[in-house]
């Protein structure tokens, strides 16, 4: 099956929906209002990704940041950063624990 995504068509597969939900997660961590200097937790970053694509649902906060993108494009180069950073850890595999 093929779908449009970001105006290109690609089939439906695994990578493909793990990297849209990173997207949408990147858009929602950019546009909340949590910060690097406040080393938020796992559980937070997780809070506000879910808050805010609640709030604004996806096309609100890719919207927000191609505002902030055109307004301020230097901060928001930093900010991406930090968001895709963020995002490593708490997108990683969670590993289970083996207690014998």
């Amino acid at each position: 099956m093929k779908v449009q995504v970001h105006g290109r068509l690609s089939s439906i597969g695994e990578f493909d929906m793990i990297s849209i939900v990173r997207d949408l997660a990147a858009e929602a961590l950019f546009v909340s209002d949590l910060q690097p200097s406040q080393f938020p937790s796992r559980q937070a970053v997780e809070r506000a990704v879910t808050a805010m694509i609640l709030l604004h649902g996806s096309d609100g906060c890719a919207a927000e940041v191609a505002t902030e993108f055109g307004d301020h494009p230097d901060i928001a180069v930093r900010r991406m950063h930090w968001v895709n950073t963020e995002l490593t850890g708490v997108l990683a595999p969670r590993r289970a624990t083996v207690s014998h």
